[in-house]
């Protein structure tokens, strides 16, 4: 029986992409019969992640693909679905990944496509038999490379959460100055707070200045010599 998927992919102290993608490509050896090696890769909107492979000698074959943009890589990112090839000695599609695959004792291959979230992590395993990899799509590596996208996914929405949490700190933390602000604009023009806010917005955007500076330089002066300019804002 193959060996089931390490629960260590989807710890979160493995978050960084390579490291994960690393794993990713080395567990789908272990668990897919024949399999000499495999390559991983993470795509986002476009923009490609670092591969890894499981030896170096893989790395010309991905690298061809993303050059030409021919191959079962950029044709399984494109169909949604698994691309194989069963004997490349007799399959004519992708001339110079052929090539080269060939040179390096390559026959078979498959390419697997997770698409979740907005991104697309392949999974290419390789062998040095024709037709070994048939039953590859259903098998222990599709199950890992499912689990492995979620974790993917999941990770990308908790950064996502982590960085509108700062923000969110950030500006709280800003708040009480830009409301000191706003009293004093309310203050120095007997204006209401949405008034009074908007002058402070129109200096922040007429200086180039964040606004939480504008109110910090604002309530340091007392609003002191400022009237005029002030007024000259609010009318």
């Amino acid at each position: 029986m193959a060996p089931l998927p390490d629960p260590d992919l989807l710890r979160p102290e493995s978050s960084l992409p390579g490291r994960r993608l690393s794993e990713l490509a080395e567990q789908a050896v272990r668990c897919t019969p024949a399999c000499c090696g495999a390559s991983t890769m993470v795509s986002d909107g476009g923009d490609e992640h670092p591969v890894t492979v499981t030896h170096p000698d893989l790395a010309g074959l991905v690298s061809v693909q993303l050059r030409s943009g021919d191959g079962p890589i950029p044709a399984a990112e494109e169909r949604g679905a698994p691309v194989d090839a069963e004997d490349l000695l007799r399959d004519e599609r992708w001339p110079a990944y052929r090539a080269m695959a060939l040179d390096a004792g390559v026959r078979s291959c498959v390419t697997l496509p997770f698409q979740r979230g907005g991104l697309t992590v392949t999974l290419t395993l390789f062998s040095f038999r024709p037709g070994a990899l048939d039953d590859s799509g259903r098998g222990p590596a599709q199950a890992l490379g499912d689990l492995a996208t979620t974790s993917f996914v999941r990770d990308r929405h908790y950064r996502a959460a982590l960085t509108e949490l700062d923000q969110l700190a950030t500006a709280l933390r800003k708040r009480p100055v830009v409301d000191q602000a706003t009293g004093i604009v309310m203050h120095v023009l007997d204006c209401d707070a949405d008034t009074a806010f908007g002058v402070l917005r129109r200096i922040s955007q007429t200086t180039n200045r964040k606004l939480a500076d504008v109110a910090a330089a604002l309530v340091e002066t007392r609003g002191h010599g400022l009237e005029r300019e002030l007024v000259s804002l609010a009318r």
